[in-house]
């Protein structure tokens, strides 16, 4: 078990570089995180909702992501508490302090899930989530140490040196666990910058005051681009970026619940694209693209966004020219109104949108997570979108409580698993359009075409050069594995799971 001396310091990213190593071995190794707290979330084939970094660290495990890799997932929801997703579907919205009560009910969940896994696979890696010290959550945490007691799993504790302090959390999160501690064998030092020879006194030292060796010192990786699990490393507000004209101007809106951002880090390798995530008028109306994400929840967003002036830099916009997309929450923005007659996302049970599209959206108390193929069903849509662009087979997923209604189109589904039923999605106007596809811009003919689009609009030449991103990803966990294989003491690790 990889288990950290706080948040951010790089569990998720050791647990895939793991997950391919051993791969790589030939052991069927399989990752698991009995709870995770993140607004990135992806769709399994059986249509169930678990963390991205979950379906990361199995990807780079070559296995299919299952919800039994992440049994439970909470999303916050602002005043509402946070969604509480059992097993890939949804359960309910709590309080913390409801969450805390139903904790039993949610072990009895985890452990169900860890034993199907444990059935099917030689290894597991599981991850701890925060820190396992908290001395105020140590009773009711049932993903770090409680976790760890059940599966009988030897622990590794990392820590972060970038942010300072490390051998301070290392040993403060080894004093505060109790009689935990002895599950804790060994510590991994993350994100060095600089000569080892100068770290060699506190390695010792750590070592004789906890009886636990420092079994690696990982250098800073840049694992940028690399799909995260919440937006704390987002730049929320944007700066001036236009420094290279033949480049297309990519804004991203920086929605307060921003939710599934990682649709967009393909455009992150595009040789002709930068792209921000702001809330700043100039960057919006001065953009190419402008994307309205999906959100974790749309109405308190649309509102937000609303407040700060954000709505009406987006209509000067449109009004300009500029290609506007929302995504799923932002899709529904776009609209006319949006119903929320069941109050799921606010107290408010109508509320007009932005008023670009026309359609309406209406929140259901039942939530659609599906994986899905689409084709573009519009030719006028395939026009005023693409370029040159040859229609084909789209991959994708949907993720949302509401559905839309009005003048609807562009796209005809096949859900996953139910090939006979076809459903058409997402609209038009102008220069407008949405859906409620995420993972579209993942396909990468559909991406090039999008964007040679939008160039011969500015005036630039198009590009024929097709940027592959899932061979991209997947040579940078390759890259990031081979670090970590590098830089740990392997062998000491290959003992303690009895390989």
């Amino acid at each position: 078990m990889i288990q950290g001396t706080g948040s951010g310091v790089g569990k998720s990213i050791i647990v895939m570089a793991l997950c391919r190593i051993f791969a790589g071995r030939n052991i069927k190794v399989s990752p698991f995180k009995a709870q995770n707290m993140a607004l990135n979330s992806f769709i399994t084939k059986e249509g169930g909702e678990i963390g991205r970094a979950q379906a990361l660290q199995a990807e780079a495990a070559a296995i299919e992501p299952s919800v039994h890799m992440n049994p439970i997932l909470l999303k916050a929801s602002g005043e509402n508490g946070s969604q509480v997703i059992l097993q890939g579907k949804v359960h309910s919205n709590m309080s913390a302090k409801s969450y805390y009560k139903f904790r039993d009910t949610a072990w009895e969940i985890v452990k169900d899930s860890y034993n199907k896994l444990k059935n099917k696979y030689d290894l597991i890696i599981l991850e701890g989530a925060g820190s396992p010290a908290e001395i105020n959550l140590i009773d009711v945490d049932i993903v770090n140490m409680k976790m760890a007691r059940h599966a009988k799993s030897p622990v590794l504790l990392v820590g972060d040196i970038d942010r300072g302090g490390v051998f301070a959390s290392l040993y403060g999160t080894f004093k505060l666990v109790g009689s935990d501690k002895k599950r804790i064998k060994g510590f991994i030092i993350n994100k060095f910058r600089g000569d080892l020879d100068i770290l060699k006194s506190g390695l010792d030292m750590i070592d004789q005051m906890t009886e636990r060796k420092v079994i690696g010192v990982l250098p800073f990786i840049d694992n940028f681009s690399l799909p995260e699990e919440d937006g704390l490393s987002l730049k929320r507000e944007g700066k001036k970026f236009f420094k290279d004209r033949d480049k297309i101007k990519i804004v991203v809106i920086a929605l307060k619940y921003i939710a599934n951002f990682t649709d967009f880090d393909p455009f992150i390798y595009e040789p002709d694209v930068e792209l921000i995530y702001s809330l700043n008028s100039d960057d919006i109306e001065n953009a190419h693209l402008i994307i309205i994400p999906g959100s974790k929840n749309t109405v308190k967003d649309l509102l937000y966004i609303r407040k700060l002036g954000v709505e009406d830099s987006i209509i000067r916009a449109f009004n300009k020219g500029i290609s506007i997309i929302g995504i799923c929450g932002g899709y529904q923005m776009l609209g006319q109104v949006i119903k929320d007659p069941y109050l799921i996302e606010s107290n408010q049970k109508e509320i007009d949108a932005l008023g670009l599209l026309e359609i309406e959206t209406v929140f259901k108390d039942q939530k659609t997570t599906c994986q899905l193929k689409a084709e573009i069903s519009d030719i006028k849509a395939i026009d005023e979108i693409t370029y040159n662009y040859a229609p084909s087979s789209l991959r994708g997923y949907e993720i949302h409580m509401g559905e839309s209604y009005g003048d609807i189109g562009i796209f005809q589904i096949n859900r996953y698993g139910k090939e006979r039923e076809l459903i058409k999605d997402g609209s038009i106007n102008k220069n407008c359009w949405g859906t409620y596809i995420h993972g579209l811009f993942e396909n990468d003919d559909f991406r090039r075409s999008l964007l040679n689009k939008i160039r011969t609009k500015r005036g630039f030449e198009p590009i024929s050069e097709r940027i592959n991103y899932k061979l991209i990803k997947d040579d940078k966990i390759n890259k990031i594995a081979s670090v970590v294989e590098s830089n740990l003491q392997m062998s000491y690790l290959e003992e303690l799971v009895n390989l």
